[in-house]
């Protein structure tokens, strides 16, 4: 990993992207959702801060375990500009997003212990099915693919839609 010089307080996006292990395409996706920032030189040359780093390991860490890109930058505006995000933030931070994360691993556990049920019937229609009616929401009122048409009959017909235009 290339080292840059203490002395210099603003990297391109190069260097951005050497340190941090992120394509600078992606680099470029988190500037326009707003996670990150950039001045532009006279050249119209991105320059990021230092801090832009730290910034960076802590959007890839969140998105690794799950936390969606607006998630992050609500927390990620928490924090002042120009500073670096410490350990403390990231606790912080981090424990609003437990219960959530708690949820998934639930719902990943579930699947992975009744993945085979579903195999058996091809197109989810089960009943009682963990992967498209996980708590058993609709099994009351109507079984498996009946949804499906219970669904298409609140939308209007595709010829409608067409015969309109």
């Amino acid at each position: 990993m290339p080292q840059i010089p203490e002395s210099i307080h603003e990297l391109t996006v190069g260097q951005v992207s050497a340190r941090s292990g992120a394509a600078v395409s992606a680099l470029h996706f988190y500037e326009a959702k707003g996670l990150i920032t950039s001045r532009r030189t006279p050249g119209n040359q991105r320059r990021y801060s230092r801090d832009t780093l730290r910034r960076v390991a802590f959007i890839r860490a969140a998105q690794r375990v799950g936390i969606p890109l607006a998630t992050i930058r609500e927390a990620l505006a928490e924090l002042p500009e120009e500073r670096t995000p410490t350990r403390e933030d990231w606790a912080r931070l981090s424990e609003a997003w437990r219960a959530e994360l708690d949820q998934r691993i639930a719902q990943l556990n579930r699947l992975r212990d009744h993945l085979t049920d579903c195999i058996g019937c091809g197109c989810l229609s089960l009943e009682s099915c963990v992967l498209s009616n996980p708590d058993d929401i609709f099994g009351a009122r109507r079984t498996g693919s009946r949804l499906l048409l219970e669904r298409k009959d609140r939308t209007p017909a595709r010829k409608d839609r067409t015969s309109q235009r």
